[in-house]
């Protein structure tokens, strides 16, 4: 089969929004799951799991962490890996990013940690006192925040639950011995395969990428990305089309699957649309994450969530809830709503299934359009 671009779309579209199931098989299928604490109208990680779990709710990941196969920690970003990837990461620095003049304060910290089994930073805070430091946006930050975040980071502490959002923590008592040359090069392998089961297909670009991102999970073996980069070239599946290399796992096959007549309004950081480059190849227009533009600058909303229909994405939604009700503002590419009543149809399903998502309190005041063209 030659394959085409519409091929592409609709494999990205099929295999990435694939039919709901339980959580953990949702976690083990993704590998990767990316978080963010907006919430409008709920977190980023509780938007993509809705869509690949059956009944799930919004703050289910959260209720449910501590009895999942599942971890918080750095990957390609922020957010919730099983314990399989997590653990191919590490170890990542242990002692090693302090100066000896901070360890003492480190060594403290996790003792108290061990002897009260887990903590929240306001407990620890009150124990040693520790002040305040400049984080990264140039404000003031609890140093016992920053400080857990940097244990936490290095391999010394784990998050064993939330209580209200905030991170509560543990020691992490099973440190593995460090990764001799060939294990390190098994385990990139192994990390750069999920990072494609969670994205494909990829763009080239968007495949190397990816994979320098892998720096963040594994700082440690950063000099040793670009060879599994080029590892990852010989072994996925690819294929050139429209001038472009396309990569995907090996034991996936592109299909004539096709869509079916649903909606869906979908996270910001979802693996279907978080390659922005990969989202201009496939629907022909670019969208922006605007949380962080000034009001005045934002073309289409504060948080406004992908509308994909079938397997296109032709517009986005900004959803809110208003004295229980929620609100859908949704605007359109082409500047009105496909004419079609299957349309209008999958469109309120949609929105009955949000409100269920989010819980009892809410309830639908149905969608309105506006007009957006290009």
């Amino acid at each position: 089969m030659s394959l085409t671009l519409d091929n592409l779309r609709r494999f990205a579209v099929a295999r990435s929004l694939f039919p709901p199931t339980t959580l953990e098989r949702a976690l083990g299928t993704l590998g990767f799951v990316q978080a963010d604490p907006i919430r409008a109208p709920a977190r980023a990680q509780d938007l993509t799991l809705r869509h690949r779990v059956e009944g799930y709710r919004a703050g289910d990941l959260e209720r449910r962490y501590a009895t999942l196969d599942v971890e918080e920690d750095v990957f390609v970003n922020y957010g919730f890996l099983t314990r399989a990837v997590h653990a191919l990461m590490h170890p990542r620095a242990g002692m090693a990013p302090w100066p000896v003049s901070q360890r003492r304060r480190v060594e403290a910290v996790l003792a108290f940690v061990r002897t009260r089994g887990a903590v929240h930073p306001r407990l620890v805070d009150d124990h040693f006192a520790h002040g305040t430091v400049k984080n990264y946006w140039g404000g003031s930050s609890n140093a016992t925040t920053h400080l857990l975040d940097a244990m936490h980071y290095g391999g010394l502490l784990r998050v064993v639950r939330r209580e209200a959002g905030i991170r509560v923590y543990g020691a992490r008592e099973s440190v593995l011995p460090p990764a001799d040359k060939g294990d390190r090069a098994a385990r990139l392998d192994a990390l750069v395969d999920v990072v494609v089961r969670t994205y494909a297909p990829l763009p080239g670009p968007s495949l190397s990428n990816l994979v320098g991102r892998l720096r963040y999970g594994v700082p440690q073996w950063r000099r040793e990305l670009k060879p599994a980069l080029q590892r990852a070239r010989l072994r996925l599946a690819q294929a050139r089309v429209d001038g472009i290399e396309w990569y995907w796992p090996a034991d996936e096959m592109i299909g004539t699957d096709t869509s079916s007549d649903t909606v869906r309004l979908v996270a910001p950081f979802d693996p279907v649309v978080w390659d922005r480059r990969r989202f201009e190849l496939f629907w022909g227009w670019s969208y922006r994450f605007e949380a962080y533009t000034p009001a005045n600058r934002r073309t289409r909303g504060y948080y406004a969530l992908p509308l994909l229909w079938r397997d296109r994405a032709i517009g986005w939604g900004n959803i809110s809830l208003e004295n229980g009700a929620l609100r859908a503002d949704v605007g359109y590419i082409a500047g009105r709503p496909p004419r079609e009543r299957r349309f209008s149809r999958a469109l309120d399903a949609e929105l009955e299934r949000l409100r269920i998502f989010l819980g009892p309190g809410s309830q639908s005041s149905g969608s309105q359009a506006k007009a957006s063209p290009v």
